[in-house]
């Protein structure tokens, strides 16, 4: 931490365009330190301080049914979680459900079917994730409106259905969204 030095505070001028810009840069210099640091780089916390307050915000404007706003605070979140690198995370499958989400509450019905085929990508080889049957009844539901191929989905729905897993009984990808703990 030694080569990061913030510009002190004056008791004036600490708002000029000069001030902030160093400031800026050496947040980043500082922040670019700190994800140097394996350690660090794959903590939670530092990981959520990035985007969690986005999607908290996100579940809050999706839940009052304002879809448009929620979008793009969905997206935000997607960007940034994309550029951290943790698409793997549930938090990213979160975000593709807001996604989704937010894109078919719009008629957006392409984009949503989007999402959860990038979503089902990451769940391939997971059988149990509490997202899969939501995310594959949404996509079989959007692929039919929007004419692409649902079989794979439709089989794998049946497979989940033959082990056991009540379809009926789970929520949809909207209920799960909503009731979501983000913590």
């Amino acid at each position: 931490m030694a080569g990061i030095a913030f510009p002190r505070k004056r008791l004036r001028r600490n708002f000029t365009a000069e001030t902030i810009a160093k400031r800026s840069r050496a947040f980043e210099q500082f922040l670019s330190h700190l994800h140097s640091i394996a350690e660090i780089r794959r903590s939670p916390e530092f990981l959520e301080f990035f985007f969690l307050q986005d999607l908290r915000a996100a579940q809050r404007l999706t839940c009052t049914g304002m879809y448009r706003e929620a979008l793009a605070t969905w997206a935000n979140a997607y960007r940034l979680q994309d550029r951290l690198g943790v698409c793997g995370s549930g938090r990213f499958l979160l975000t593709l459900a807001g996604l989704a989400v937010c894109h078919q509450e719009l008629d957006e019905l392409g984009e949503a079917h989007s999402c959860c085929e990038q979503a089902l990508q990451l769940l391939e080889a997971q059988d149990s994730h509490p997202l899969l049957g939501p995310f594959l009844q949404a996509h079989v539901h959007l692929a039919w409106k929007v004419g692409k191929d649902k079989r794979r989905s439709e089989a794998r729905l049946q497979g989940l259905q033959e082990a056991g897993l009540p379809l009926q009984q789970q929520p949809s990808l909207k209920e799960c969204l909503i009731k979501e703990p983000l913590e």
